[in-house]
């Protein structure tokens, strides 16, 4: 579906590309202030721009709208293909939500090249979410890495440099995988195209191949277990932002949704049962994993885990209901985790230290925190009226559907979030304070207040008026079972 709007998406790229390369080369001219102001504005922007084009999409239709198509490297047939449809609409607004308040929540003095560094992987993460060609979308995948690997290396924690290379060497190693399942596409097809992929006739030996290929790829970036080593010291060592954006990009979840299950889906039938299994293990694993940290970063890191097993349980097990539960919760799983890394984030700044047991007291000085604190913490847990509570129950309801047994071990995970979260809120925002820094501390800054209020309000909107979201991502949702449903042999 062409429309006059086309070069939104264009604009979206590379505006946030071409700003961080300026602000890297303004650094230090005017004390900075050039920089700063530069990425404020194109950050905002962004939720502009998207806000345009959530105003203008049209749910009723599955097609992509806003396309772009050029010629890139005709010879291969490969294009510089652009389009958004009902599921990759929400996640790039989702990226412009989240790069607009990683940018204005900085500190006052934060370095203008890590700036750069997150509005390049912001515009590398808009081409991700709306590339239609195989070569395209592996371009951006790969190159939203080194950004981030730049971003921990450098201005990350003191185990900044072992986090940040087994961060790349994970994700490197899957996307190899996925390079040679897009060349055993293009073999077979002659074509770099998605959607051509998408009605590609497959024996089922191929299609085993290339799901081992994709789910390679997209286990490590999701992350799944086992293939997960990397996050959690990602997540603990890396500077606020760039985890902020990292845990909440979701390009590996929302790959298998734009690749593995609409190309191979003989293969995913055959296959689920173990998809499911695996989702359950770290749904169940990830939660005890979390229970016995006592690093707050880390607690959140496998709490984000846990809920990722959530949401790639809602994929395999192929009905609309859990479908669309998944890709909710993806979204809210994204807002949660990103308003709890802002506030472990605030709380180390202050007090230099990420454990759990330094923390004890914060509502005697930190009365804004501890009560934003506690609501995203009922968030994460699925409190109704939140957005967590829509995803979860959806997906949960979608487990029933499958089978009564799966859904009980899917309901594990909101009892034992429950156990990890409220044993968590206790220790860090109840009683007396647990040191002389605690009684010291200011609360949260003006800055640091507008984010997380922010976030706040839109998981709170999310979780008492959730249909405009669902509507949206209805037509593209019933496409996608539609080709699952459908065998290529």
């Amino acid at each position: 579906m062409e429309t006059a709007s086309w070069i939104s998406l264009s604009f979206l790229i590379w505006c946030p590309i071409v700003a961080g390369i300026l602000v890297y080369a303004l650094r230090g001219s005017a004390n900075g202030s050039i920089s700063r102001c530069l990425a404020n504005i194109v950050s905002a922007l962004m939720v502009f721009a998207v806000a345009y084009l959530i105003c203008h999409f049209d749910g009723g239709t599955s097609a992509f709208q806003f396309q772009e198509r050029v010629a890139w490297i005709p010879s291969f047939g490969i294009e510089y293909a652009l389009g958004v449809d009902g599921i990759s609409l929400w996640f790039i607004a989702l990226n412009a939500l989240i790069t607009f308040l990683v940018i204005v929540s900085r500190k006052e003095k934060t370095n203008q090249a890590y700036l750069a560094a997150l509005l390049v992987t912001s515009g590398l993460t808009y081409g991700a979410f709306t590339a239609l060609d195989g070569v395209l979308f592996y371009v951006f995948f790969e190159a939203m890495l080194i950004p981030i690997y730049l971003a921990i290396g450098v201005w990350g924690g003191p185990n900044r440099k072992l986090a940040a290379t087994k961060f790349f060497l994970f994700t490197l190693f899957g996307s190899l995988f996925m390079l040679l399942a897009l060349f055993g596409l293009y073999k077979v097809s002659g074509s770099f195209s998605i959607k051509d992929w998408h009605v590609l006739p497959l024996n089922m030996n191929m299609q085993t191949l290339l799901f081992i290929g994709f789910f390679m790829a997209l286990a490590v970036k999701t992350p799944m277990w086992p293939l997960h080593a990397w996050a959690p010291d990602a997540y603990s060592e890396g500077p606020t932002g760039a985890i902020v954006m990292l845990s909440s990009t979701k390009i590996g979840a929302y790959a298998f949704l734009r690749l593995l299950l609409p190309i191979v889906p003989d293969a995913v039938h055959q296959l689920a049962p173990y998809m499911i299994a695996l989702s359950l293990i770290a749904i169940i694993y990830f939660g005890f994993v979390a229970l016995a940290q006592t690093d707050l970063r880390r607690l959140v890191a496998y709490s984000s885990i846990a809920h990722m097993g959530m949401v790639t349980l809602g994929f395999f097990l192929l009905n609309a209901v859990a479908m669309k539960g998944a890709l909710f919760l993806m979204i809210s799983n994204a807002l949660a985790a990103a308003a709890l890394f802002f506030c472990a984030g605030a709380l180390t700044d202050r007090i230099g230290s990420r454990r759990i047991m330094d923390y004890q007291g914060i509502v005697n000085a930190m009365p804004w925190l501890a009560t934003l604190f506690v609501f995203f913490a009922m968030a994460n847990i699925a409190l109704p009226g939140t957005s967590g509570f829509v995803g979860e129950l959806l997906v949960i309801f979608g487990a029933v559907e499958y089978h009564l047994g799966i859904g009980l071990l899917a309901a594990t995970v909101l009892v034992i979030a429950a156990a990890y979260t409220l044993w968590l809120v206790k220790r860090v925002v109840f009683g007396a304070a647990g040191n002389s820094q605690i009684a010291q501390m200011g609360d949260l800054l003006t800055r640091e207040r507008f984010g997380l209020v922010i976030l706040a309000l839109v998981m709170l909107i999310m979780g008492v008026w959730p249909q405009p979201v669902l509507v949206l991502m209805d037509a593209s949702v019933a496409d996608l079972l539609a080709h699952i449903a459908r065998t290529k042999l």
